[in-house]
């Protein structure tokens, strides 16, 4: 007899991650994800003990590839802190997870523990923000405020539809990255 292959963990949470960011939490459901799989909803529970628990590690995925992957990823190329700002300024903004990280920010809206969670990811965020901006600003309100307008451009550019004249959203992406590193 054949051994049945089971469709991997990683597999569940891929699909669960890109139902959370096109339909937010509600559209993570074990029979909707099992059907764009094509597998039995049976194989869900081979890997996750209920929704609630896939919930989790979509979470989890989301914190440690928006966090400590991407900080990781830009400590290994940067050379210097403007580099690595550089880096981050083109890396994150593009990155496939950004619809997954506002569809986190919407779920924080109506539920303390992801709110919480958030926190404590934005904080992180925040805190690799200053430690890079410091490297080359003495003066702490300065780095403060480019950490915030650097964390704030990353996420707002994924909502907004403004054009920008004669220049691409890259174009003013970049000139908005110079200004921080000035």
């Amino acid at each position: 007899m054949a051994a049945t292959a089971r469709t991997p963990r990683g597999t569940w949470i891929e699909e669960g991650l890109r139902a959370l960011a096109e339909g937010g939490p509600d559209a993570v459901r074990v029979d909707v994800l099992a059907k764009a799989l094509g597998v039995t909803r049976g194989s869900f529970y081979w890997h996750f003990k209920d929704r609630g628990a896939l919930l989790e590690a979509l979470l989890d995925t989301w914190e440690r590839m928006g966090a400590d992957e991407v900080i990781a990823r830009v400590e290994a190329e940067g050379a210097d802190a403007r580099d690595k700002v550089r880096l981050l300024a083109a890396r994150v903004p593009a990155t496939a997870l950004m619809p997954v990280d506002l569809a986190v920010r919407a779920w924080a809206r109506r539920d303390p523990a992801v709110a919480e969670r958030l926190r404590r990811v934005d904080n992180r965020r925040m805190a690799y923000l200053r430690a890079l901006f410091s490297a080359f600003c003495p003066d702490p309100d300065d780095v403060e405020a480019r950490s915030m307008l650097a964390f704030s451009l990353a996420i707002a550019n994924q909502s907004l539809a403004a054009d920008h004249g004669e220049r691409s959203r890259a174009d003013v992406l970049d000139l908005a990255t110079q200004r921080l590193l000035t």
